[in-house]
């Protein structure tokens, strides 16, 4: 198409996602104490002594400093899991743009790796909230121990969490880019599975920046997450992708041999 056709195109895409994100993101503006409530809910000890069941309890231990604040974090929190129940919604719009550029052999991965990419970024989210999200509190709140009180922000609290829900559920969608990388003959099968070990410092790198609490321990049960699903990732690629990766290793062997 003409250059002002993918403009056209693209824009078309974008009033979807926007439309359906606001719709969303209105709908669940209705329910969003209770969102509140639930996103607390790992950290709720840290919190009071006892467990927090209903947002009167809530709101006895969270607070607000600004007139604004109660509207931003609603809004906040409501983007967010709208963003998460419109996912399906925006990324086939995304995907489909980008679906007349690949070739018919490659098309066929799109529908998959569609459904891939919204369960990866869901177990993300769900892996933060019940693995990471305990340890990692407690490791912060530790810090302050001996020297200050801390007095419960409810937007910083909120707002740490999100920002952890949304690093783990982008960081799990690794292995569809390792899938990406190998099926569109990026970086070969034998290359990515060669360089493990330097895979493996960038991803130790990656997790060290991308943490929000620089906490040793939320470090490494990213590091052990990723590194874990990037080995999922070369195997299912192994099994999906055999035929090509035989091909590609008979075609490297008589290149060997003239070296030799």
């Amino acid at each position: 198409m003409p250059l002002f056709d993918h403009l056209g195109e693209l824009r078309r895409r974008l009033t979807i996602i926007v439309v359906a994100l606001l719709i969303a993101t209105f709908l669940l503006y209705l329910i969003s104490p209770q969102l509140i409530l639930f996103l607390i809910q790992p950290v709720a000890r840290f919190l009071s002594g006892d467990p927090i069941t209903d947002v009167n309890q809530l709101a006895s231990v969270l607070n607000v400093f600004d007139p604004l604040g109660g509207f931003t974090l609603r809004f906040k929190v409501s983007l967010f899991f709208g963003a998460i129940v419109t996912s399906p919604i925006w990324l086939w719009q995304l995907l489909a743009f980008f679906l007349p550029a690949l070739k018919p052999e490659e098309r066929k991965w799109v529908v998959p790796t569609f459904f891939v990419g919204v369960f990866l970024f869901i177990l993300g989210t769900v892996f933060c909230y019940l693995i990471i999200l305990r340890p990692a509190f407690q490791w912060m709140l530790e810090q302050t121990t001996g020297f200050a009180n801390i007095l419960a922000n409810a937007q910083e609290y909120i707002s740490l969490i999100l920002l952890f829900e949304i690093g783990f559920g982008i960081a799990f969608e690794l292995p569809l880019i390792v899938f990406y990388l190998i099926i569109f003959n990026v970086v070969p099968y034998k290359k990515l599975r060669q360089s493990w070990r330097t895979v493996y410092i960038v991803l130790m790198v990656v997790c060290a920046m991308v943490t929000p609490d620089a906490s040793p321990i939320t470090m490494l049960l990213m590091f052990a997450a990723m590194a874990a699903l990037y080995e999922a990732s070369l195997l299912v690629s192994r099994i999906v992708l055999s035929k090509r990766i035989a091909q590609q290793k008979e075609a490297e062997e008589p290149e060997e041999t003239e070296a030799d």
